[in-house]
């Protein structure tokens, strides 16, 4: 390859963040799609009260894209402990805030992060609008957001997943990294509140189908409280594509050690780690391998899945 591979990653929150962590190590030209849909904590609370986009998900793509994670992308990620009115805030989300003030705008405080970070890639939120997610719920009732649908989801189940309002425009820089990119990976990450909100804006989904990027999805490692409780990996994979339109997905990155099994229902229900011995899914192929993170077994390891990734991609590279 004579240029540096366009890569861009699809999602959210955790899962996202992650890919990118261990990508950023590796000859790409990288950046991370995110979703814009968290309502919960401290972004919530910001959204709610000064009428804001939510800058969570975005401020942990921004560390996890730093050049070098020390002390300045710590105190990005330090979240208050205690204080009245402050407690529970993450400090890049008030930063990302007090940038956006100063420079003008979300996207210019996203720039201004990015090179106070010194960050390896771009991050793009999927819209510039204020959205929220919306679901139907087994019972027919719906549920507004990323705290609700889970708690109301392990109650009664998750039929199908909207944004509301559901017309939202598509951040134009996010597709043209799409329509440009060579690989594109969706996931992991919460299948409804995180990655199913990006494939619902249809710009970035007509973008996707009109794509001639190889396209991987990477498969959770372990079912998710409220969301996906008893989900087998096939079923993930099912879910995901009737929200992709006529895109086709390329590839399925599984993980292949089961760690934690748990038999303890608590709060929202139980988790265990997932796994599948099919060589494709839906006709899709799959490629597994160990990329659970042995200290959190309900998460990725960022420099195992990395690459497994980076393998695929070169593998199928011509």
């Amino acid at each position: 390859m004579s240029k540096l591979p366009k890569i861009v990653a699809i999602g959210g929150g955790t899962g996202l963040a992650t890919v990118l962590r261990g990508l950023k190590y590796y000859p790409t030209s990288l950046s991370g799609i995110v979703t814009m849909t968290d309502n919960g904590a401290s972004s919530g609370r910001l959204s709610r009260e000064l009428g804001t986009l939510p800058p969570g998900d975005v401020r942990k793509c921004l560390a996890a894209l730093s050049s070098h994670e020390t002390l300045l992308t710590k105190l990005f990620e330090y979240r208050f402990k205690r204080g009245r009115g402050i407690s529970g805030h993450s400090l890049g989300n008030l930063l990302l805030l007090a940038l956006a003030d100063i420079t003008g705008d979300f996207e210019s405080a996203i720039e201004a992060s990015s090179k106070i970070l010194s960050i390896k890639g771009e991050v793009l939120p999927s819209t510039y609008d204020h959205v929220s997610i919306v679901a139907e719920l087994g019972n027919g009732q719906m549920a507004l957001g990323e705290v609700d649908i889970p708690v109301l989801g392990h109650r009664f189940g998750i039929n199908y997943v909207n944004l509301l309002p559901p017309q939202a425009a598509a951040n134009p820089t996010a597709v043209h990294f799409i329509q440009n990119a060579d690989l594109i990976i969706i996931g992991p990450g919460s299948l409804y509140t995180s990655i199913i909100p990006n494939l619902l804006i249809d710009g970035i989904r007509k973008a996707l189908e009109d794509s001639r990027a190889r396209k991987i999805y990477i498969a959770n490692v372990s079912t998710e409280r409220g969301e996906t409780e008893r989900f087998s990996v096939e079923k993930h994979v099912e879910e995901l594509k009737k929200h992709l339109g006529e895109t086709e997905l390329d590839l399925v990155v599984v993980n292949d050690k089961v760690i934690k099994k748990s038999a303890q229902e608590g709060r929202l229900g139980s988790v265990t780690n997932i796994t599948t011995s099919a060589k494709d899914i839906a006709g899709v192929p799959v490629i597994s391998g160990d990329i659970i993170d042995e200290n959190e077994p309900l998460h990725h390891d960022h420099k195992k899945l990395a690459a497994l990734i980076w393998q695929a991609f070169v593998s199928s590279a011509p």
